[in-house]
């Protein structure tokens, strides 16, 4: 499954370390009280997961207890539904808390002519300046966020990218279709192009690929935590 990591750290103003980067870079003036009042938040998008295919949600085949502890210690939403069946516009809504109708990407794919093509030609629509996401939200109330994973709202060197849109630190695939192999060639770190050496992109013989994605997203999210 392709997933889309969010991460929304509180971060108290207390002394700082060079071990740090990501508070050296976004140096907040939050009191630790007011910090021990805001939960760190992890969001997690996966494509085509249902409803009930979590244990926590009652499924009972599949072990899935990372998961299940995660909702027993955090919140649970049991009405809660994505806003498009497809997923740029499921993002692009998660995001700006726009319905299909109103958010600005409303398709995986754009118009010929409105847009930008990516590497194989596509016309895709990114996020413009004036979308506001939940993550710029947040860091006006002193949050630091981070994404990894596949983001798909935004193609490289346009206004659409992570780091463009409230994000302070992201690693992952910006085009979602790069996403369908767990074995890219590439990453993006921020706005710089990282090569996975011994990747092929490929989708369907594994075994000699080198470096599996997902792997890589768990890294990054447990050294931004």
């Amino acid at each position: 499954m392709r997933c889309g990591f969010f991460f929304m750290k509180i971060r108290p103003a207390i002394t700082r370390i060079g071990a740090l980067p990501l508070v050296l870079t976004l140096p907040l003036e939050v009191p630790l009280a007011e910090a021990a009042q805001k939960p760190n938040i992890i969001f997690i998008m996966v494509d085509d997961l249902g409803y009930g295919d979590l244990g926590s949600y009652g499924q009972s085949v599949i072990r899935t207890p990372n998961l299940d502890r995660m909702a027993q210690e955090g919140m649970r939403f049991t009405d809660v539904y994505a806003g498009s069946p497809i997923c740029a516009p499921a993002r692009s809504s998660l995001l700006t808390g726009q319905h299909a109708g109103t958010t600005r990407i409303r398709g995986n794919f754009g118009t010929p002519g409105f847009g930008v093509q990516d590497s194989d030609g596509n016309w895709r629509v990114p996020l413009a300046p004036e979308d506001i996401t939940v993550a710029e939200i947040l860091k006006g109330a002193g949050y630091v966020t981070g994404m990894t994973g596949k983001w798909g709202l935004g193609e490289p060197d346009t206004t659409g990218i992570p780091n463009q849109q409230g994000f302070d630190e992201w690693y992952g695939l910006l085009n979602q279709r790069q996403a369908h192999s767990h074995f890219p060639v590439y990453l993006w770190r921020n706005q710089t192009r990282e090569f996975l050496s011994g990747n092929t992109g490929t989708v369907q013989n594994f075994v000699v690929e080198a470096h599996y994605s997902h792997d890589l997203f768990t890294d990054f999210a447990l050294d931004f935590y």
